[in-house]
């Protein structure tokens, strides 16, 4: 008894802030749930980021879930990754049932179903409002990670934008893009950037063609154009909740290097436009990143760089960024320094590299005068966790074992009548779902080979211009002065003849 009560004290110390919070569970010691011990994460130390991490099935979705409900409450948007599609039920209140009723009095927090404004967005536009962003917005670095280019191929990349840039060309789709890449590798254009930017190859400007001629035969290349999102968008609130925006790829599923670099665009974005403004009592967006460790598969060094740079100094504009994936080891170490808020669930050991893992996993937490963590991770069961966050002085927390509360909300998709229906009646979707083609680049480059075009058939027409009998200028001219240097040459030997004649006659009359 002393013992638990040794764990109540520690842990209220740990998990008590002053401000407001997001209540996750109560501790569990020994098997059995501590009401009186609960575990709490201040808003304040939201935008410090974090890390929801565990194997396949042992809840980490609807831990997403929990937290984005009472973040709703608290006035905080939320844009959150649904990747199976089944997020959506976050709109309606979820149904009772003896189980949930039976968690709720074990926690002290009875089972209240509840639902939250909701805006669904999709990559192709079929789930949802399309999400666009401009390719200049996207950037080199983005765009040769979903074209999987080499370095080489992304430094020409960058070539291009910043060319696009200097000449104020917009690059806003592929076809943009292509149009600027087939201009610079042109004889005219390849002599306009040689001696600034350099020249581009042949074979590397065909290669990236024929990425981009792939990536448009995917079907998804719709994601580059007009109308692009406005990430104000993203900071809606209804009835004093916050909105909280599901981007649905669960018909794009097969291509995660194209959705994860999208969501770090967006990221990128928010970092760019939104102003400084330290830290707050509350964020003003928490971000959630599911499916983390698709980002940083094969990344390339200038690709992670970029990657720990928005989510260093993101922070600093209100913003917090959660990764969720199966294991704190998918995340380099120059990241997850950087998350100070843990969310752990259970951890199977069924090979040697999971076992790995877990020992990796577990030398990350600080000493516990009540768990052996290694063992505490693998005996876990679905809804449970080892948590460790950030306290509302920057102090990270004793680690504790967590028996989380449920999310209110249904735990699964709407229907489909209701899905449609939320679509249809939302404004965001009526702004983005047509597509607009403003003035850009291509339409440029177009006009400049037209207009060159006709410079050079006037500069043809010029010295083949022909005068009444076929002749052209200078032939003519060449024509005329010989027929007056005749004339002229006739009279004067004419009157010189008549002169000699005349001197002649004349001496033979004296």
């Amino acid at each position: 008894m002393a013992d638990q009560e040794q764990f109540v004290s520690k842990i209220t110390a740990s998990y008590q802030p002053k401000g407001d919070f997001i209540y996750l569970g109560a501790g569990l010691l020994n098997g059995e749930i501590i009401a009186k011990a609960e575990v709490n994460l201040a808003l304040k130390m939201m935008n410090r980021h974090g890390l929801i991490a565990g194997a396949t099935g042992t809840g980490k979705t609807r831990t997403l879930q929990l937290i984005a409900e009472q973040l709703s409450d608290a006035n905080v948007p939320v844009f959150m990754l649904d990747v199976k599609g089944d997020l959506s039920g976050l709109h309606e209140p979820g149904k009772t049932n003896p189980a949930l009723e039976e968690r709720g009095q074990a926690l002290g927090r009875p089972f209240v179903p509840a639902g939250f404004p909701v805006e669904l967005y999709s990559l192709t536009g079929k789930l949802g409002a399309p999400m666009r962003v401009k390719v200049i917005d996207f950037g080199p670095i983005l765009l040769g990670r979903v074209l999987d280019l080499n370095d080489t191929q992304t430094g020409v990349l960058s070539v291009l934008f910043k060319y696009a840039e200097d000449k104020s060309l917009a690059v806003i789709d592929l076809a943009d893009l292509k149009k600027l890449l087939n201009y610079l590798t042109t004889e005219e254009g390849a002599n306009e950037i040689k001696e600034s930017y350099g020249k581009i190859s042949s074979s590397t400007s065909t290669t990236i063609l024929r990425k981009v001629v792939a990536l448009e035969q995917q079907g998804i290349a719709q994601i580059f154009g007009e109308p692009a999102l406005d990430i104000n968008d993203l900071f809606q609130r209804v009835d004093g909740k916050g909105v909280i925006s599901l981007l649905n790829i669960s018909d794009i599923q097969s291509q995660p290097l194209l959705f994860s670099t999208f969501l770090l665009s967006l990221l990128s974005q928010l970092f760019t436009n939104l102003p400084e403004v330290g830290d707050l009592d509350k964020p003003k967006l928490i971000f959630f990143f599911d499916e983390a460790h698709l980002l940083f598969n094969g990344a390339s060094k200038a690709f992670l760089n970029k990657i720990e740079q928005i989510v260093r100094l993101i922070r600093s504009k209100g913003v917090g960024v959660f990764f969720c994936t199966q294991a704190a080891t998918d995340v380099p170490d120059t990241v997850l320094g950087q998350l100070g808020n843990r969310i752990q669930h259970a951890l199977r050991a069924f090979t040697p590299n999971d076992a790995e893992a877990l020992r990796k996993t577990a030398k990350t937490y600080p000493h516990s005068d009540f768990y052996e963590i290694d063992k505490t991770l693998t005996s876990l069961g679905t809804g449970q966790a080892v948590i460790t966050v950030l306290n509302d002085k920057g102090i990270p927390t004793e680690v504790v074992a967590t028996h989380l509360i449920p999310p209110r909300a249904n735990m699964g998709p709407l229907d489909k009548a209701s899905y449609d229906a939320l679509i249809q009646q939302s404004e965001i979707f009526a702004k983005y779902k047509n597509p607009i083609n403003s003035r850009s680049a291509a339409d440029i480059l177009e006009e400049q080979n037209a207009s060159r075009q006709v410079t050079e058939q006037e500069q043809e027409k010029k010295p083949t211009q022909r005068t009444s009998r076929g002749d052209t200028p200078m032939e003519a001219m060449t024509k005329t002065a010989s027929r007056t240097l005749g004339r002229e040459g006739v009279k004067f030997l004419a009157k010189l003849g008549t002169a000699i004649i005349a001197s002649l006659i004349g001496r033979k009359r004296k």
